[in-house]
């Protein structure tokens, strides 16, 4: 099988985000030291891994490339990339014991949020094109994508002391603000995908043929 443009930078943004969270695992809360060359190459790797999501869509759609592999491994690679980062940032390595609290600004109850909207869409969506009507994306995950990306790349960037450059005041307050607002919009898509959701949420199940035996857990 030819693997078309679109599909390989989808695999290449797979590669950087694979080497983006080896490299933020050997980080410390505190990498303004000896290990600043890796946070600022966590920076560097994360951008470019986020602007291939925005390049391979709009060459499959403007070539007219979009394929099964496509539809489904970008917003996988999409996935693997914001919610890999996300649970990266709330290791043990990014606790400040002084402080008592993350530097990232990250919480382990964030990450169960983020990554719990996003198994029930898949779940959402896979019923509900099971049954064979669409759920295709919406607004709302446009902009949940957008503030995740954003709250990911301000708290790098205050990692690598790139914040150093513009000023370490404004940082201070960007980084909280793009983290609350990552999650808040994050919980404000669940509700709009579960509204998207209703007609089916609300149908009764045909009733099951009682003559057969019950299935066993997890079939």
């Amino acid at each position: 099988m030819r693997i078309n443009l679109p599909n390989q930078i989808t695999i290449g943004r797979l590669l950087l985000t694979a080497i983006l969270l080896v490299l933020l695992a050997q980080l410390d809360h505190d990498p303004r030291g000896s290990d600043v060359w890796i946070a600022q190459i966590c920076f560097w790797l994360y951008l470019i891994a986020a602007s291939t999501d925005v390049v391979d869509g709009y060459l499959a759609r403007r070539q007219k490339q979009v394929t099964s592999f496509g539809r489904i491994f970008d917003p996988f690679a999409d996935k693997i990339l914001i919610c890999g980062a996300f649970c990266m940032l709330t290791g043990a390595s990014f606790y400040d014991p002084d402080a008592q609290r993350y530097v990232t600004d990250v919480r382990p109850w964030m990450v169960v949020l983020i990554i719990g909207r996003e198994l029930l869409v898949t779940s959402l969506r896979g019923f509900s094109e099971g049954q064979g009507a669409q759920f295709s994306a919406t607004i709302y995950g446009k902009v949940k994508m957008l503030t995740q990306s954003i709250a990911v790349g301000v708290v790098l960037a205050g990692l690598a002391g790139i914040d150093e450059w513009v000023s370490v005041t404004l940082h201070r307050w960007l980084q909280p603000i793009s983290v609350w607002a990552a999650v808040i919009i994050t919980a404000l898509s669940i509700v709009g995908y579960v509204h998207q959701a209703r007609s089916f949420l609300t149908q009764t199940s045909a009733p099951t043929d009682q003559s057969q035996p019950p299935s066993a857990p997890g079939d």
